[in-house]
C-alpha cells in the first residue's frame, strides 16, 4: 500500500485513525497499530507477514532473555548474537543470495572456469532492510543497557510493524519513541494534529508534485541513456539528484506526519542535505537514521577514530561499503558506498584546507560530488554508469530531454527548495487560516495528480 494512493488516503488511514482514538487503553492501541501494520504490509504480499512476525518474535524473546539473565554475561551474549544471526540470515537469503551466487559465477568466469551456480526465484520482501535494522538496534541497545526491553509483546510488535515507517523508514530506534509508546493510552488527539497534517501534506507535495514530475523526464531519458548528449546527461543526473531527494524526503516527511497523528514523534530523517558543506556534513543530514545507525553499530565498534588516522580512514570506508551494500545487492551500490567512504576519508585528511574555502564554493562543490555518486547509485550496471560519466565529461552529440524549458523550470524549483529553502522541520505548522488554505490547495493538487495518473512507488521501497 502506498501513502500516495486513494485506498490509503480515503480508506486505510481514516479507519485506522478513527478506531485508534476510539480505543482507550494502551494495550488496545498497541494491538490496533499491530493489526493495521500487518494489513498495510500484507496489502503488498500477505505471505511475508509471517517473516516479519517471526523476526518480531525472535527479537522480543531476546529482550526477555536480557531481563531474565541480567547478571549472566555468557547468556546475555547468546541473547545478543543468536537473534542477530537469525535476522541477518533472513536478510542475507532474501536480499543477497542471488547476488552472492552471481558474484561467484562472475569470478569463476574471469579465471576461465564455468561454475554451475543456480539462480533462485526469490522475491525480495519489501521493507525487510528497514524492519531488520529496527529489530537489530533493539537487541543491541538492550544488550548495552541503553534501553530496558519491554515485557509487553504488543508494544514491541506495534513498534516493529508501525505502518508509518515500516516500508522505507526512517529507521526508528526503540529508545527514540519509547516514551511515546509508554504513554500511548493517555495521548491527546489534538496535541499534534495540525503538525501531523502539515508534515504529511508537505511530504505529499514533495513526492507527488516535485519528485514524480522530475521522474517524468528522468526515467525515460535514463532508459535510453546511450542516446543522450552531454547537456542531456547533466540535466538528467541533476533531475535524478532532486528526484531521489524529494522522493525519499517526501516519504520521511509523511512518516513523521503520520506518527504525529497517532501521538508518536518519529525523528527527523532529512535536514536539507544539499546544503551540506562537506562529506561529513552531508551524512549528518542525509538519511540521518541510517547514517547514525552505521555510526553507532558499525563505525564506532570498529574503533571509530580512536586508533589513529589510518585506522579511521579504513573504518570510514568499510562502514560506507556496508552502507552501500545495505541499499541493494549490486556492485554499483558497493562502489557508491566506497566512493562516499573515500570522500569522508579524504575530507578527514584535508579538512583544514577544505574548511578554508568560502561557503559559496563549498556547497556547490559538495553537491557536485554527491551528484557524481548518484550515477553509480542509479545505474543498473557498470556499463551504464561508465557510459553516463563518459557522456557527461566528453562533448557528445545526441538528445537533450523532452520539453527542455519545462525541465529547467522544474529543476530550478527543486534546486531552490532543497539548496536554499526551508525543510519541513523548519516550516511553521499550518495553524493560521492562510497556512491552512495553502495546505488545502496543495493537498487538492496532489490528490488530483494521484487520481489522474498511475500511483508511483517510492524509490526506497526497493531497498
Amino acid at each position: 500500500m502506498l501513502f500516495n494512493s486513494v485506498i490509503f488516503l480515503f480508506a486505510f488511514l481514516p479507519v485506522t485513525y478513527v478506531v485508534f482514538w476510539t480505543l482507550r487503553s494502551a494495550n488496545s492501541r498497541y494491538l490496533w497499530l499491530t493489526v493495521t501494520g500487518y494489513v498495510f504490509y500484507g496489502y503488498w504480499n500477505w505471505r511475508f507477514c509471517f517473516l516479519m512476525a517471526f523476526s518480531t518474535l525472535v527479537s522480543y524473546s531476546a529482550g526477555l532473555g536480557f531481563l531474565r539473565w541480567d547478571d549472566d554475561p555468557r547468556l546475555r551474549k547468546l541473547c545478543l548474537w543468536l537473534p542477530i544471526v537469525v535476522d541477518l540470515s533472513l536478510l542475507g537469503f532474501f536480499k543477497y543470495a542471488n547476488f552472492a551466487m552471481g558474484t561467484v559465477r562472475g569470478f569463476a568466469q574471469w579465471f576461465g572456469t564455468d561454475v554451475n551456480v543456480p539462480h533462485l526465484s526469490i522475491i525480495l520482501p519489501i521493507g525487510i532492510s528497514f524492519y531488520t535494522f529496527h529489530t537489530i538496534s533493539y537487541i543491541v541497545d538492550s544488550y548495552r543497557r541503553v534501553i530496558r526491553p519491554t515485557r509487553n509483546f504488543f508494544e514491541f510488535a506495534a513498534y516493529v510493524s508501525l505502518f508509518s515507517q515500516l516500508i522505507a523508514g526512517p529507521i526508528v530506534r526503540f529508545r527514540q519513541i519509547e516514551e511515546d509508546l509508554a504513554r500511548i493510552g493517555t495521548h491527546d488527539r489534538h496535541r499534534w494534529l495540525w503538525r501531523g497534517v502539515s508534515f504529511f501534506i508537505v511530504g505529499l507535495v514533495e513526492k507527488v508534485i516535485i519528485a514524480d514530475t522530475l521522474a517524468a523526464f528522468v526515467d525515460p531519458a535514463l532508459a535510453n541513456y546511450a542516446t543522450l548528449s552531454t547537456l542531456g546527461a547533466w540535466l538528467v543526473m541533476l533531475g535524478y539528484s532532486f528526484q531521489i531527494y524529494f522522493d525519499f524526503s517526501g516519504y520521511s516527511s509523511m512518516a513523521v506526519g503520520l506518527g504525529y497523528l497517532f501521538g508518536l514523534r518519529i525523528p527527523q530523517n532529512f535536514n536539507s542535505p544539499y546544503k551540506a558543506l562537506d562529506p561529513s556534513d552531508f551524512w549528518r543530514r542525509w538519511h540521518i537514521s541510517l547514517s547514525s545507525c552505521l555510526r553507532d553499530y558499525v563505525y564506532i565498534p570498529l574503533g571509530g577514530n580512536r586508533r589513529g588516522d589510518i585506522r579511521a580512514y579504513y573504518n570510514l570506508i568499510v562502514t560506507m561499503l556496508i552502507g552501500g551494500l545495505w541499499h541493494g545487492a549490486n556492485w554499483t551500490f558497493v562502489v557508491w558506498g566506497a566512493y562516499h567512504g573515500l570522500l569522508l576519508a579524504v575530507h578527514r585528511r584535508f579538512a583544514v584546507q577544505w574548511d578554508s574555502l568560502p561557503r559559496v564554493l563549498k556547497q556547490p562543490l559538495m553537491f557536485l560530488l554527491v551528484l557524481l555518486g548518484w550515477v553509480f547509485f542509479r545505474s543498473a550496471d557498470f556499463t551504464m554508469a561508465v557510459s553516463i560519466l563518459h557522456t557527461m565529461f566528453t562533448p557528445t552529440l545526441g538528445g537533450i530531454v523532452a520539453q527542455p524549458q519545462f525541465v529547467v523550470v522544474a529543476l530550478s524549483i527543486a534546486a531552490w527548495w532543497s539548496m536554499i529553502g526551508p525543510n519541513v522541520f523548519e516550516m511553521r505548522p499550518a495553524f493560521t487560516f492562510r497556512q491552512r488554505a495553502i495546505a488545502t490547495v496543495a493537498f487538492a493538487v496532489s490528490l488530483a495528480l494521484i487520481m489522474g495518473t498511475r500511483n508511483s512507488p517510492f524509490l526506497y521501497f526497493q531497498f
